[in-house]
């Protein structure tokens, strides 16, 4: 667990019903694994989830998504988490949540034949990218979205931070490459920001059956939406996405940049408290998107 994150539990979780929702007092609640470090996740009963924040930077995504999701859910081809009740901050539990359907389906895993996967999440993009902007927020600062230009102070000092422990020179070499190509010419768009594996969900056929956890819900820049192609989908799958999206070359090479800058700075910003095995993967990782990043 990181500084500042909570453990939310079956315990706390029921009690906030039995004061907030007594309707769904009687369902039974199940803890579901920890994909990511915003949320805690319960089912209820069969057909709801309750969704916790577990750290103060996370709570502003309860709003976000009442305020929003049930405004772009209909424009999507893939079910998203809809707010269907928001509770209050109750008994030891200090912030606000919300109660939405359960969505069936599994996360995909790296690995597999993602195809059919990489054609409807570009369809899901593309679907995104066209909805009206409605006033939405704005990516700013770093966010995922933001201008590329604005990463650089943050990706430089991850680089000079981490030293010879990555390929430094190479790295460096393909930040600048990034950085060299136009911007998003046109108005913000409607960004997701998070399309990784654990926020997606595909049925029994490996089609996408949902997209969830919005966390990085904002306009800006659609490159970001290219970071799927360099974490779950193999070349293959990589080829059919970008051919989907149909993206210039100038975002495609901006999406890439986008993995890149987040994995190294995640890296040299945490290198003392995570895993050996969890250094290893994401300099793999790194190594990767440098190296295909032309294919």
């Amino acid at each position: 667990m990181r500084p500042g994150e909570i453990v939310v539990t079956v315990e706390q979780v029921r009690a906030l019903l039995d004061e907030q929702f007594p309707e769904w007092s009687d369902l039974p609640i199940v803890a579901q694994p920890l994909n990511g470090t915003d949320n805690a996740l319960f089912r209820l009963g069969d057909c709801l989830t309750a969704r916790l924040p577990r750290a103060e930077w996370a709570v502003g995504q309860v709003a976000t998504d009442t305020a929003w999701l049930p405004r772009l859910a209909p424009h999507l081809p893939a079910p998203v988490p809809v707010p269907i009740a928001t509770g209050r901050p109750g008994g030891d539990y200090p912030w606000p949540w919300t109660v939405v359907r359960w969505l069936d389906g599994r996360n995909p895993q790296a690995g597999q034949n993602h195809i059919d996967l990489a054609v409807d999440l570009a369809g899901f993009v593309r679907s995104m990218i066209a909805i009206e902007p409605m006033g939405g927020p704005l990516k700013e600062g770093i966010q995922r979205g933001a201008p590329l230009a604005q990463r650089d102070e943050v990706t430089r000092w991850s680089i000079g931070v981490l030293g010879d422990r990555i390929d430094g020179r190479a790295v460096a070499a393909a930040w600048d490459e990034a950085l060299a190509v136009d911007e998003w010419p046109g108005l913000p768009v409607w960004l997701h920001g998070d399309l990784l594996e654990g926020n997606l969900l595909v049925d029994d056929r490996g089609r996408l059956s949902g997209v969830i956890d919005f966390g990085g819900l904002g306009r800006g820049d659609p490159a970001v939406e290219v970071r799927p192609a360099w974490g779950l989908f193999d070349a293959r799958a990589r080829a059919a996405y970008r051919e989907a999206l149909g993206f210039d070359e100038a975002t495609w090479v901006r999406g890439w940049a986008w993995p890149l800058s987040g994995s190294l700075y995640w890296l040299a910003d945490l290198w003392d408290s995570i895993s050996a095995q969890d250094r290893a993967d994401t300099i793999r990782h790194i190594d990767y998107i440098v190296s295909n990043r032309h294919g």
